[in-house]
């Protein structure tokens, strides 16, 4: 691969990671509710994710997704589902009922384990259609066909994955440092309903998403 090609998607990284996406929500939901350091987990999970997406579009399976209808559905309505279930999960979420109206609410109560939490960034970024389709629509751009396809799906997925790593822990970070201003019960119910709102509406959302002609 080139030095100005791997430099283009370099840039173009940034571009998809810094976008608002499912990710984004959700590394900024549980930064907020959880910290940087435990929602590592959830973000090595969206990088995987991530990872089995490009994968999949890059040996042109992800083509073949698009090319059928049922399949395509199949992951639009799973991918959509799971959303939808993750937001209204977020909304329905408990305040611990010992914290009183003004009072702070303790630190990691109710937390999901790493394992949960590391499966709940995994299915949110695998089970995204517009993932699919965007990479399907990308990397031919940046492969060189007269070149060996695995190497540089590599050099890309590598890219990818950085990129996303430093991207996702920003959110949380920013998330995290307003911790100390929607620490009330009151204000973490507010918080649940705001992310489990925008949640379910980017689940909704996908229901949207149409193949590729």
């Amino acid at each position: 691969m080139e030095l100005q090609v791997w430099m283009a998607y370099f840039v173009a990284s940034w571009a998809i990671a810094l976008s608002p996406g499912s990710g984004a929500v959700l590394s900024m939901t549980h930064g907020l509710a959880y910290g940087v350091q435990k929602t590592s987990a959830t973000i090595a999970g969206l990088q995987l994710g991530l990872s089995v997406i490009l994968l999949v579009a890059g040996v042109g399976v992800g083509a073949l997704l698009l090319a059928s209808a049922t399949a395509f559905t199949v992951v639009k309505f799973a991918g959509a589902g799971y959303l939808i279930w993750l937001g209204l999960r977020q909304w329905r979420s408990r305040v611990d009922a010992s914290v009183a109206q003004g009072e702070v609410a303790p630190a990691g109560a109710s937390v999901p384990s790493a394992r949960e939490r590391f499966v709940t960034g995994f299915f949110t970024n695998v089970t995204n259609p517009k993932g699919i389709v965007f990479m399907v629509a990308v990397l031919p751009q940046f492969i060189d066909p007269v070149r060996g396809l695995w190497l540089q799906l590599l050099i890309l997925l590598l890219t990818t994955v950085v990129v996303d790593l430093v991207v996702m822990h920003g959110y949380a970070f920013l998330a995290s440092r307003a911790q100390r201003w929607l620490a009330t019960a009151r204000a973490r119910r507010a918080q649940n309903r705001v992310f489990g709102g925008v949640l379910m509406a980017m689940g909704a959302s996908l229901l949207l998403v149409k193949r590729a002609a």
